[in-house]
């Protein structure tokens, strides 16, 4: 395994990080409002399937 000193491990690390390419603002923006509205979709579906499951349980102990 090669070592590296701290000067060369700083350089490398400089160049691997002016390589990324980063998202614009548009494209942070759109994929936040996209996160928040499926996040809110399947909240409202969990909640419909539990709602369905209680009242479905609640059905079945009740008559006994």
């Amino acid at each position: 395994m090669a070592r590296t000193n701290p000067v060369q491990f700083i350089q490398q690390t400089r160049a691997e990080i002016g390589k990324v390419v980063w998202p614009s603002r548009r494209e942070v923006v759109l994929t936040t409002v996209m996160v928040l509205i499926m996040a809110a979709v399947m909240a409202l579906f969990f909640t419909l399937v539990d709602l369905i499951i209680r009242s479905g349980l609640e059905g079945v102990l009740n008559s006994f």
